[in-house]
């Protein structure tokens, strides 16, 4: 069987204003924020990498979690994800958008049995981002 899923990546949530999200988070729990949120580098289980996990504020009128009042978003991570996302689809997941290339990795689109929309993200070289 495929390996799918082998890590959370992220977790993405509306807010009313970002900028104040990420002071409050900062001030109150010491988050290190930047432009994207919080990143919190993990060691991969062989020690030799590592891994990242994503801590992200967004609008509270975005539209990256479709065009629903889904308050939040989790990104998952995977290792094959052309692969899941044609299995995925065999299986009839809904899937939402193409997939995409950036610098530091590939993204694809699903939605859930309750139509939330969730992301899956093959991450290039975390090592490369520490």
């Amino acid at each position: 069987m495929m390996k799918r899923v082998n890590g959370i990546g992220g977790i993405f949530f509306r807010c009313k204003d970002v900028q104040k999200t990420k002071e409050w988070y900062a001030k109150h729990l010491g988050l290190n924020t930047d432009d994207y949120g919080c990143t919190f580098w993990l060691p991969h289980l062989d020690k030799k990498e590592v891994a990242s996990q994503q801590w992200s504020p967004f609008k509270a009128d975005t539209n990256y979690f479709g065009e629903s009042d889904q308050e939040f978003m989790i990104n998952y991570k995977v290792e094959d994800l052309e692969s899941l996302l044609e299995t995925l689809k065999k299986e009839g997941v809904t899937i939402a958008g193409e997939m995409q290339q950036f610098d530091y990795g590939y993204f694809g689109w699903i939605l859930d049995c309750d139509g939330r929309k969730v992301e899956l993200w093959q991450p290039k070289n975390e090592q490369l981002f520490k």
